[in-house]
This record gives C-alpha cells, structure tokens and sequence, in this order.
C-alpha cells in the first residue's frame, strides 16, 4: 500500500481514500459538521480543513484525496484558530447550541464542539441573525426548529442519498436559505417516509425526534442497549434509549451490519407497544362462561396441550398450523417450525414477515 505523513505519522492509505478517511481509521481526530460517512463528502463546513506541504492554502480534508508522499498537519496553531473562527460565525447565526441528546444520533455535534473550542455563546465578535423559520407541522414524529439550522445539508443528503425519497430541498440562496419539504408544505404532504434518517444525522438539533423529546423532562439519566428491530426479518442494529424503566426512543446503530444507520418508520418510532397498557402481562385462558381471565404458565400450557390434543385426536395431524411472529428471534423461529414439524408431524408452518 500506498503511504503518507499524518502529524509526524507514517500511514498506510488505500487509492481512493480521502484524508479524512485515513486519519480517522488511525485514530486521529479532525472535527466536522457538514459530514457524514454514509454520505458523499460535501465540503461545506470547512471545518475539516488541514495543512499539506506545498500547499499555498489549507485543503478540505474530506474531500482531497490522499496521495503518496503527502505530508498532513491536522491541528497547528493557524487551522486551530481558523476553525475557531468559523464555529464563531456559525455560533452567531445559532445561540442555542444546548441540544437534548434524545433529539438525534448526532444532535450534540455542534454542541460539543463548541465546548471543545471554548467558543463565546451568549456574547460573541460576530453579530449574526437567525435566517431559518419554520412552519407549523403537526406530524407526530419529526420536530422541525430550523432557527437551529446551519445550512449543512445532511438532511437534505441523507434524504436523497440513502433513502432515496428526495422528501427534503433546498430553497433560496444565500442567508436566505431554507429547508423546505416538497413545495415549501408539510412533511406529510411530500414523499416523506418518516425513517427518522434527517432527524439522526442533524448536527445541531434542529430535526429531533418528537417521540423520544417527550422524555426529556424525566430526571434519570439515559440508557443505551444494543438490540435488534424486532418488526421484520432485515436484523436492523438498534440502540434502545431507556430512562429508569422506560423506554423512551429508538437510534439506529450506525455500525449495524444489516441496516448501517437506517431504519424505517416502524424500527425508528413504533414502539409504544412496549408499554401500552393493553400489553399482555400474564397469560389468559378461556374460563367456563367464555371469559379471558388470568391464570400461571403451566395452567395456559396444560390447557392449550390438551386443545391441541383434542384437535388432532378428531381431525387429524394437518388441522394444525402454525404462524411463528417476525417479531421474535430466529430461534424462536426454529423452536416454533420444531415443534410444528416434529411435535405435530405437519408441514404447515410460516412466518408472518416472509423477509
């Protein structure tokens, strides 16, 4: 392979990498607002900017492609201020920095860095105004606050480059810019899916996810664990936020090997169930005068061993079918086919998902 100089490091790099690329796969930490690996680099921020020998000029690291022989400064005093400077201009166009991290994946990105630059919030040299608005939308899952919006374009990307719907635009130039849906409507009038992706990558919160911010209020800390999408038979990686013992929203694992980052509307927002008060918590059995009433596990299986018993005593082996769920796991799956099969010693299984 191929190799360059990042900070005084000698790096392998593969053709086609960019520096960016090679310096975070080697751990070396350039900052960025306008990108997002899922997506083609852009060059918007410019805060990415690094210092190559014999360049009159700083390059956008992700966008210049590494070279042999090329010799990188990622962090020197000039570039260290230059990108102080524009989070500067950028902080004063956008005050509120302070995101709920249930708004996104990325919502805390401009936040942090603002904090790891020591950037003036409040009161800052540059005298900027608020350039986006926002309409009225009363669909139930995005939050739109685009007075927070630095004109980044992810969403905008995202939508387009990995999702494919083109539901979010660009209108007007300049400090006139807005996002827009479809012909400047609601989100439930354009292409939208509603897959939550734009909400996951915005950087400063200015897309956030209505559902998970009705916990924001809750005191206790959040907590993430890794699962998977229990909807359908894709595996989508999942990272289930929990407060105390709720569970109050859903972020797609970025590094999922079946999903990468994307989920749709149901893996991103349908979970409700979980908690909803019409939720099994206990078996049920029918009692004598046709009720559901509670009863133990071995009561509801003894009972439905002897219904099975007594279908296949008077009707034979294939009166019986079985449905296993998308929403289990594949174990589950197999135990349930297993049984069907081996137990009852029909072929009429399936899955209500077919993925």
């Amino acid at each position: 392979m191929k190799k360059m100089s990042i900070d005084g490091r000698e790096m392998d790099f593969a053709k086609g990498e960019t520096i960016l690329e090679v310096a975070r796969r080697q751990g070396v930490d350039i900052p960025t607002l306008c990108y997002d690996p899922r997506l083609e680099a852009f060059g918007g921020c410019r805060l990415c900017v690094v210092e190559v020998v014999g360049n009159r000029t700083p390059l956008a690291s992700c966008t210049t492609r590494a070279a042999a022989g090329m010799k990188v400064q990622t962090a020197t005093e000039e570039i260290e201020d230059y990108r102080k400077i524009l989070l500067e201009m950028v902080v004063s166009e956008n005050r509120q920095v302070a995101v709920d991290p249930l708004s996104g994946y990325a919502s805390q990105e401009l936040e942090n860095l603002v904090e790891r630059y020591q950037v003036p919030v409040k009161e800052g040299r540059f005298q900027g105004s608020r350039s986006g608005r926002s309409k009225e939308d009363d669909n139930p899952f995005l939050l739109r606050d685009y007075e927070q919006c630095i004109s980044c374009y992810r969403c905008v990307r995202v939508c387009a480059e990995q999702q494919g719907d083109h539901a979010i635009s660009v209108m007007n130039r300049g400090f006139e810019t807005q996002i827009i849906s479809g012909f400047d409507g609601l989100l439930k009038d354009s292409s939208c899916t509603f897959c939550g992706q734009c909400v996951q990558t915005c950087p400063t919160g200015a897309l956030g996810d209505k559902k998970a911010l009705r916990a924001a209020a809750l005191p206790e800390p959040i907590a993430k664990t890794r699962s998977i999408c229990p909807y359908c038979g894709v595996g989508c990686s999942v990272d289930l936020l929990a407060k105390g013992d709720r569970l109050v929203g859903i972020q797609p694992a970025m590094d999922g090997p079946a999903n990468q980052g994307a989920l749709c509307i149901k893996g991103q927002f349908a979970f409700d169930f979980v908690q909803h008060s019409d939720r099994l918590a206990t078996p049920l059995v029918r009692s004598g005068d046709g009720q559901l009433v509670e009863a133990t596990w071995d009561e509801a299986l003894d009972r439905a061993a002897a219904g099975f018993r007594l279908a296949v005593s008077d009707h034979g082996e294939h009166s019986v079918y079985g449905i296993a769920s998308g929403r289990t796991p594949s174990e589950a799956d197999y135990t349930m086919q297993k049984l069907i099969r081996a137990g009852f010693g029909t072929n009429q299984i399936d899955n209500c998902s077919r993925a």
